[in-house]
């Protein structure tokens, strides 16, 4: 981003986790408490990407290896006479989706636990700090009405 930017910035998608990262702004005279938002969002994005980089990894590599075995099964090869990709049915590919899904389901449980408690507390900082800045605002407020 710019040096004037005085927004957070959004980048394309990841290539591994499919997430869009962030380029957090950092004001100049950030308070003690917006440093703590910024960094637990900050590593709310990190744990994000990690994960989904990780499970789309293992996603992509288990799906070609349960196409090749299906296909193999079928005595074909990963591509047709004419160098097309083989492909299996939707019903066959439901079935790889349901066992990938049950078999990573303790996974997902886990890391929605962590995402509702990640995401709590940035919500939590982010009153806080809207508290503060609206309590500045109104001491600002009162001095200069004052005068």
């Amino acid at each position: 981003p710019p040096a004037h930017s005085r927004n957070d910035w959004i980048g394309p998608p990841d290539k591994h986790s499919n997430l869009r990262p962030v380029i957090f702004y950092v004001p100049p005279e950030e308070s003690p408490l917006e440093r703590r938002l910024r960094e637990a969002r900050q590593e709310a994005q990190a744990c994000d990407q990690r994960f989904w980089a990780r499970h789309n990894r293992a996603f992509s590599q288990e799906k070609e290896e349960f196409i090749y075995s299906r296909l193999k099964a079928k005595g074909l090869e990963m591509r047709d006479e004419t160098g097309q990709k083989a492909t299996l049915s939707a019903e066959e590919m439901a079935d790889f989706y349901k066992d990938f899904l049950s078999k990573n389901f303790r996974k997902h449980m886990q890391y929605n636990r962590d995402w509702y408690k990640r995401n709590f507390t940035i919500t939590f900082l982010m009153g806080q700090v809207a508290l503060v800045r609206a309590l500045r605002w109104l001491r600002w407020k009162k001095k200069n009405v004052g005068h």
